[in-house]
């Protein structure tokens, strides 16, 4: 069985739809957090028309004012009642962990912490959640960072995601018109929208320096 892991859209409906034109696959998981970003209506109705399992992710839980005020009551009920973890073909496929939307885990998170995290799990984990590739192992539990489809912190400006194949994971990449990214963006009005490009789009997020803020916030 072949599965399309796409997190953390973030309101991105073009880097989605780039990566939908490169998907072949049986299946489709999007793995939380495609809402929080300019364009969350145009997403969540992108990812509700598709043939695809859906989980929360903490931007679902708990909408920005933003998020709020251009989505429907039923569109924001339909995303908090998602499930927080699916399971297909013997992967489990969630945004942070299985129970918790929250927990942050990184390439370099130490193992104590991550046996922590994932303590009652075993087997192959999918997340999201902190926007940069990873796929590391400790104890019982392989845990795959799937990357972030719109707003990657990797070095790259691109959009990314991992395809499963019979349990194997293989992290892919796909080029997204960034050119495109920066008008659209510019039309959208989010507040957010500029320092995003600038420090986004205009250049790529270092993956080095993102994880260690994430690190630092513990």
């Amino acid at each position: 069985m072949r599965v399309a892991a796409l997190y953390d859209v973030h309101g991105m409906p073009w880097a989605l739809d780039a990566v939908l034109a490169e998907v072949d696959a049986d299946a489709i998981v999007v793995g939380g957090d495609f809402i929080y970003g300019p364009y969350p209506e145009v997403t969540l109705e992108r990812v509700r028309r598709l043939d695809a399992s859906v989980v929360r992710g903490n931007c679902e839980s708990s909408p920005s004012d933003w998020d709020r005020e251009r989505l429907s009551t039923v569109q924001l009920e339909w995303a908090a009642a998602l499930p927080l973890a699916v399971e297909l073909d013997g992967v489990v496929y969630c945004h942070a962990t299985p129970a918790d939307d929250m927990p942050v885990t990184t390439a370099v998170t130490e193992d104590r912490i991550v046996a922590e995290t994932f303590q009652g799990v075993s087997g192959t984990v999918v997340i999201g959640h902190t926007h940069h590739q990873f796929d590391r192992t400790v104890g019982d539990v392989r845990i795959v960072n799937a990357g972030a489809v719109g707003m990657p912190y990797e070095g790259e400006v691109a959009a990314f995601w991992t395809l499963v194949e019979d349990g194997e994971p293989r992290h892919m990449r796909t080029p997204i018109d960034i050119e495109r990214a920066v008008r659209e963006i510019r039309a959208s009005g989010w507040p957010m929208g500029e320092e995003f490009i600038a420090e986004n789009l205009l250049v790529a997020v270092g993956r080095e320096e993102a994880i260690a803020a994430l690190e630092s916030r513990r």
